[in-house]
């Protein structure tokens, strides 16, 4: 019988909504000049769902994708990770409804909130049980945003989107192969610089409260930008250093799509070729976690992924969290 030393990436989905919201919307509703928003953020355009759409429904459409493309058994799919910061309830959590709606009948499910390093952290979990357990797991990552924007404010309003994304994680026994080196960090000396102040046990929910207190706002876009960078840049390079890898042996850079300005930034940082850089965000805006499986679906469907590729994922997010990945494809 063979060791199961890695895990691989067996397959790639994502969904995003019908409707498709242009800047000049947002720019007209927020009195802004045309042309503000791409300048700042790269952003053209996103993504929001209708009304009566729901999270699970977004997730599943994606995990379906990866888990066709796969081609493994659903029965034999042993877990199912949801990263998103938008579930569709408080309680219950949402994947396991998500594994109800894919048939995943032996899939043990669990949310995770990782504001937009989810993914990454649920990709790094993932790993780790298809290592110790030789059986495959489903991780999606999918936000609702639109819902949760407060439109009078303007740092936050331009940004945020709807969209999700799914990888199916398999068992391999090709050591150069899923995930050769992992960086994870946290920061919680910046806490409150993104947050939805109330729902939580803290401060619940109570009649009368205003609307900004359920929505998103961001204290300090400056601060975010430049703890952003820094912390993405810094997961990157000890990344690559645990993967024993240099920046030109990076076949493909999928940052979380944040802001163009700060994936350039963290691309200078690390000396990596501009045009080995996967870029979403103009069609697509910022769903949080979803937006590098998203990323990752879309690179592989316009130029599939090839055997020895190496890809550097990286992102950083509310908490602060933040973290980075070299696969081995």
């Amino acid at each position: 019988m063979s060791t199961i030393r890695s895990s691989r990436l067996a397959g790639f989905g994502h969904s995003v909504p019908a409707r498709r919201v242009d800047n000049a919307e947002i720019e007209t509703q927020l009195g802004l000049e045309p042309g503000w928003i791409e300048r700042r953020t790269g952003i053209r355009a996103r993504r929001w769902v209708e009304a009566g759409d729901t999270l699970s429904r977004l997730a599943a459409k994606a995990g379906e994708a990866a888990l066709n493309e796969a081609g493994i058994s659903r029965g034999d799919i042993a877990l199912t990770l949801l990263a998103t910061s938008t579930p569709d309830h408080l309680l219950p959590p949402s994947a396991p409804l998500l594994a109800h709606r894919l048939g995943l009948a032996n899939s043990g499910a669990i949310d995770l909130a990782g504001a937009c390093s989810g993914f990454l952290y649920a990709l790094t979990l993932a790993d780790g049980f298809v290592r110790a357990q030789g059986k495959p797991v489903l991780v999606v990552a999918a936000n609702i945003l639109s819902r949760r924007i407060n439109p009078a404010e303007r740092a936050s309003a331009v940004l945020f989107a709807d969209a999700a994304g799914a990888v199916v994680v398999a068992p391999s026994n090709d050591s150069d192969r899923g995930l050769v080196g992992v960086d994870l960090a946290s920061d919680g000396s910046g806490y409150d610089l993104i947050t939805i102040p109330a729902g939580g046990s803290s401060r619940p929910f109570a009649p009368g409260m205003a609307a900004e207190d359920v929505l998103m706002t961001m204290r300090d876009g400056r601060e975010v930008f430049v703890r952003a960078v820094e912390m993405m840049s810094t997961c990157a390079t000890r990344a690559l250093a645990a993967a024993g890898l240099g920046p030109t042996e990076v076949s493909r850079f999928v940052p979380h799509q944040a802001n163009v300005r700060i994936f350039d930034a963290v691309c200078g940082n690390l000396d990596i070729d501009p045009s080995k850089t996967v870029r979403t965000i103009e069609e697509y805006g910022n769903s949080s976690a979803a937006t590098i499986p998203l990323s990752l679906s879309l690179a592989h469907r316009a130029k599939p992924f090839a055997a020895g590729e190496k890809l550097l994922l990286t992102a950083a997010g509310a908490g602060l969290s933040g973290g980075a990945v070299v696969v081995g494809l």
